[in-house]
């Protein structure tokens, strides 16, 4: 037990070299890999609602990372571009609301760790940055994030422990608070969930739900970022999903998946982005491939087994949503939390383009939020 010691103690000098990193694995990841099979294996749907490759697997593996950091530095994918830079500024406005003393901040799909690093900055600028521990099912998402993340801050390598674990399971939140809570006791924690990653989920206000309640104590705080819309009409669902539509790189990005999951031979004219209304709450945008060859196709999937692609057939890359006032509200409230404080920015309008933009709230956990509130996309 002494010689394991004092292995573990000697991490944090060895991590002083930029080229290791540590990371811990919280679930059996043979276990992902069925997922995916699974939800290749559905059934024929010419609507994108049958074969899928589901949130967070979209970004698992290198060739995924790789196409998604340049995805987000794509001139014509503004809605990741324009939300990265100004993060910064709509984190100010509400920095000054956090819990007093040092925090610890818990990053949930840090992405490419652009956000993190700002977040980050302004708390070690005032002394307050505790421990970092970024969340993502991507191992190599997480090497990314953490190494764009710390730079040029002063976190010492002992305070930061990346996490492979899909966070969109109830029983691995269970561990994730676990480990959490025996690493940083009752001091306060910044959870956050940033880039609309929220709206990536078919059942979002359950996953909102459930984070608050495995993750959200009394004195912690919860950072969302989500995309919203003062119009919610066809013409406006078409706007949406032309932002995605309209970025080479953010096509190469959906379609890695495919690539790295079937033996399917990438036809870019049959990936198409569409935009729907859902109810009053938002525009839902689904990015699908579609089978357009006339005849049926046979998809060889990671297990070496095969599934029929009829043609007209379709798998669905990609699932987003850019929500109303209303809607967001609502989802605040069923996922029993409440709002401390909020900052908009309104993006780029034009008269042909509805009005969008990128929300960003800091949560506690609560019974609800405030009725009622001006739509800041009007």
């Amino acid at each position: 037990m002494a010689e394991r010691d004092r292995a573990v103690h000697r991490i944090p000098e060895i991590l002083r070299d930029a080229g290791w990193t540590v990371c811990l694995v919280g679930e059996e990841q043979s276990g992902k890999l069925a997922q995916v099979t699974a939800g290749l294996r559905r059934g024929p749907d010419p609507s994108g609602s049958g074969k899928l490759i589901t949130s967070g697997f979209s970004y698992w593996g290198l060739e995924s990372t790789v196409a998604w950091a340049h995805a987000c530095n794509d001139l014509y994918y503004p809605v990741m571009r324009e939300s990265i830079a100004s993060f910064s500024r709509r984190w100010r406005g509400l920095s000054e609301r956090l819990p007093d003393g040092p925090l610890h901040y818990v990053s949930l799909g840090p992405g490419t760790g652009q956000k993190d690093q700002a977040l980050l900055r302004s708390l070690d600028s005032r002394g307050r940055c505790g421990c970092y521990l970024p969340v993502d099912v991507s191992a190599e998402m997480l090497r990314l994030a953490q190494r764009e993340a710390l730079q040029h801050l002063h976190v010492p390598p002992a305070d930061v422990l990346p996490v492979q674990l899909d966070f969109s399971m109830p029983a691995n939140l269970d561990r994730l608070g676990t480990l959490v809570r025996s690493t940083v006791g009752d001091e306060p924690v910044v959870y956050s969930l940033l880039g609309n990653t929220l709206a990536n989920f078919d059942s979002d206000t359950q996953l909102l739900a459930l984070l608050a309640e495995k993750l959200l104590r009394p004195q912690d705080r919860f950072l969302l970022e989500v995309a919203g819309t003062a119009g919610q009409d066809e013409v406006a669902a078409r706007a949406a999903a032309q932002e995605y539509e309209n970025s080479p790189r953010f096509r190469e990005f959906v379609t890695s998946a495919l690539l790295q999951y079937t033996d399917l031979q990438i036809d870019m004219n049959s990936l198409t982005c569409e935009g729907h209304v859902e109810d009053d709450r938002a525009l839902l945008v689904k990015v699908i491939y579609r089978n357009r060859t006339g005849a049926e196709l046979e998809l060889t999937l990671p297990d070496r087994s095969t599934v029929p692609f009829p043609d007209q057939d379709t798998i669905r890359l990609l699932l987003s949503r850019k929500y109303t006032r209303a809607g967001l509200e609502k989802m605040l409230v069923d996922a029993r939390v409440t709002t401390v404080g909020e900052t908009h920015e309104a993006g780029h309008t034009s008269f042909d383009r509805p009005a969008f933009g990128m929300t960003l709230l800091l949560l506690a956990k609560g019974d609800g939020v405030r009725p009622g509130g001006p739509n800041p996309f009007d």
